[in-house]
């Protein structure tokens, strides 16, 4: 029989790993947090990371480090993130391509995109725009419409590699307009924007941040917007929708995620943190200069990001998959 002694230590010594763990989570955070990131630095999601966690880390009071893993169409770093302890000290903050397109692009991942994961909260979102090499003979969306139809055999279109964001633009844009056009991968968006200033193929789409310099320099046109409104820093251009291609969207989401079983108030709190530097306007006015549209507080809630994350799984991996893409 277990004596009475035994069960009123074991009793105690539950209380205490409560209490303990109570008291941990009370006191989050009590050091510094990573953030993986899991691409190279000086992209648009490596960008955003760390404006939003240098802000972040002034509310939380402790530092906050990006940790760029990059890697395998950013699964490596995505993997690390979701191996790591649930105790709000290592965190993801990663884009839907990792999390929804790599689903149909890799035949198995290291992780689970659902299951693996708590998300935090939306951190903004990357719009896309249209380009073309100024000697393409259009002057908007219809026309290049038309003459792509009319030259499909000899029309190409560039993007950063498989699974990039420009590759998800490009190949809804190629399908929706029931094209078959040749498609030219680059590694990376540095060089195929080259390419399309130098007019060494037709067109792209990209994340606006990465060619609004060359917009506004003259270097290359724009034609659309991927967005279902105008975007600010850009007023002229049409939403690909209104100019001809109804239904076309595209927009590159980002978002913090915690590893699975990271406990709720140490999620809330990061959430609270989060809400509050997005709608700080010196962060706000910082994003709109990289024309990344600031989510509300009512999309970026932990439900809202795992509902964004559920939609886009239900729209990417069909698409992807009926397209044939493999990974590079």
């Amino acid at each position: 029989m277990i004596s009475r002694r035994l069960i009123a230590a074991a009793t105690a010594a539950v209380v205490l790993g409560l209490s303990g763990q109570a008291l941990a989570q009370a006191n989050y955070p009590a050091k510094t947090i990573t953030v993986v990131v899991p691409f190279a630095a000086g992209g648009p999601t490596d960008a955003l990371a760390r404006i939003l966690s240098a802000k972040m880390s002034e509310k939380l009071g402790q530092q906050i480090i990006v940790d760029n893993v990059g890697g395998a169409g950013g699964t490596i770093g995505v993997a690390k993130a979701a191996r790591a302890a649930p105790d709000g000290y290592t965190l993801a903050f990663t884009h839907m391509g990792t999390l929804a397109v790599n689903i149909a692009l890799y035949k198995s991942l290291p992780y689970d995109s659902v299951k693996d994961f708590e998300p935090i909260g939306l951190g903004g979102t990357n719009p896309m725009v249209l380009v073309a090499k100024k000697g393409l003979p259009v002057k908007d969306f219809k026309e290049f419409a038309a003459y792509v139809k009319a030259n499909e055999a000899k029309v190409q279109y560039g993007m950063a590699g498989i699974g990039a964001a420009s590759h998800l633009g490009g190949l809804m844009l190629n399908s929706m307009m029931k094209v078959n056009v040749l498609e030219i991968p680059y590694r990376g968006t540095a060089p195929a924007l080259n390419d399309l200033v130098a007019g060494q193929f037709d067109y792209m789409v990209d994340q606006a941040v990465n060619v609004l310099a060359q917009i506004k320099g003259g270097n290359i046109m724009a034609l659309g917007v991927s967005t279902k409104k105008r975007l600010d820093v850009l007023p002229d251009v049409p939403t690909i929708d209104e100019a001809g291609l109804p239904g076309y969207e595209v927009e590159i989401w980002n978002g913090f995620f915690a590893p699975k079983g990271t406990p709720k108030a140490i999620i809330d709190k990061l959430n609270a943190v989060l809400t509050e530097t997005l709608a700080d306007p010196a962060i706000s006015k910082r994003l709109a200069e990289l024309a990344v549209v600031v989510p509300g507080k009512a999309e970026s809630t932990p439900e809202a990001l795992a509902a964004t994350l559920k939609a886009s799984i239900d729209k990417w991996v069909p698409a992807v998959r009926a397209a044939g893409v493999k990974p590079e």
